[in-house]
């Protein structure tokens, strides 16, 4: 089995700065992409920004530029670095990764349990 584990939600202001963790663990032969998706109260879960095994990183339009996806791939971890947070931020975050857990597997989609992040005043 394959889990993945967030970290780092939490309450902050406008304007401000929070940093979330994933960690992929158990019966791990090769991840290749791995994402940040987030979904708010009444709406379709949507991606954020995902980064593959080598790097390349791709980004929703709504934050570009504010939003940095990074890869440890040593420790299966994905981090996003979220600043210049807005109220429109506010959604539960997931944690995505495509996992093959033994040779020639297809790589299957795996979740985290996901973390609360509230852009508030």
């Amino acid at each position: 089995q394959v889990q993945l584990v967030e970290s780092g939600g939490g309450l902050v202001q406008p304007g401000g700065s929070l940093r979330l963790s994933c960690a992929a663990s158990g019966s791990i032969y090769r991840i290749t992409n791995m994402g940040w998706y987030r979904q708010a109260p009444g709406k379709q879960r949507d991606l954020v920004a995902a980064i593959t095994s080598g790097g390349n990183t791709n980004y929703a339009d709504s934050v570009e530029g504010r939003f940095t996806i990074s890869r440890d791939n040593a420790k299966n971890t994905i981090y996003l670095e979220m600043n210049s947070l807005k109220p429109e931020d506010t959604a539960v975050y997931y944690c995505n990764a495509g996992v093959s857990t033994r040779r020639f597997e297809v790589p299957r989609d795996y979740w985290g349990q996901g973390t609360q992040v509230t852009v508030s005043s």
